[in-house]
């Protein structure tokens, strides 16, 4: 049995499957990550910062304008679509129990159709305002000429709810991912370095039968994973057998 027929019986097998997923999970959609060699961190900053600290809490507080600048040219992608790792994990659910642990802003496995999906680092489609917390879609945040973002009934900056560098994980996803986790049959680890924590630490609350780690770079460890992948997301995931035929036999 080779590796993807031992995945494919590790899903059919696995009743509740959490997906843990990183920029990797992203990229074939066009959204460019962080770490890699031609990730937004190897970029040089348009500022005196590095641009870690540009997508930080306080760059944002002392530099909104420059915050934003940053973020509509880098981190905003409302263009892009899903790709087969996000139709796939939206098409397993007809099959079996899936949560979607996501560390993107993206949004993909929602529009996919992914209908539990806990985004630790919230979504550039979820905006309030900092004074009288009014909810703002995305498009009208691209609307202000002056790239600082103003609410429409009280002209506060708007905020968009992802989470910034020196900001905590919003509570009830990082918790709701854990029940998952701690839950899950299967846990399926890609696309991610698993280096940003406390994201990564959530593998460890895993107690379940089946680990399985994607990823197109060899990772500094494993993790105890019992299944590993040193490819793209997408190469593994089409190599699936379509998933009627999987659960049916």
């Amino acid at each position: 049995m080779n590796k993807i027929e031992q995945f494919a019986q590790q899903l059919k097998d696995s009743q509740r499957i959490v997906f843990f997923g990183g920029a990797g999970v992203s990229t074939e959609s066009g959204i460019p990550d962080f770490r890699s060699a031609k990730g937004l961190y190897r970029e040089d900053s348009p500022y005196e910062v590095p641009v870690e600290a540009i997508i930080s809490h306080s760059f944002y507080e002392a530099h909104p304008k420059e915050f934003f600048d940053y973020y509509f040219e880098h981190l905003v992608f409302e263009e892009a679509q899903p790709n087969i790792v996000h139709k796939k994990l939206a098409e397993l659910e007809r099959f079996r129990k899936v949560t979607v642990v996501t560390q993107n802003i993206d949004g993909l496995h929602s529009q996919a159709g992914s209908s539990d999906v806990q985004e630790l680092h919230g979504t550039i489609f979820d905006n309030h305002c900092t004074q009288c917390g009014a909810y703002v879609p995305l498009k009208e945040l691209k609307k202000d000429d002056n790239k600082i973002p103003r609410c429409p009934h009280c002209h506060g900056i708007v905020k968009p709810d992802v989470t910034l560098y020196e900001e905590q994980l919003p509570t009830q996803p990082l918790m709701q991912s854990i029940e998952a986790i701690a839950k899950a049959d299967m846990l399926i680890v890609g696309g991610t370095s698993l280096v940003v924590y406390p994201a990564a630490g959530l593998i460890r609350y895993f107690h379940g039968k089946y680990f399985t780690l994607i990823n197109k770079t060899p990772l500094g460890q494993t993790y105890g994973a019992n299944l590993i992948f040193e490819d793209k997301l997408s190469n593994v995931f089409k190599q699936l057998p379509a998933f009627e035929q999987l659960f049916k036999k």
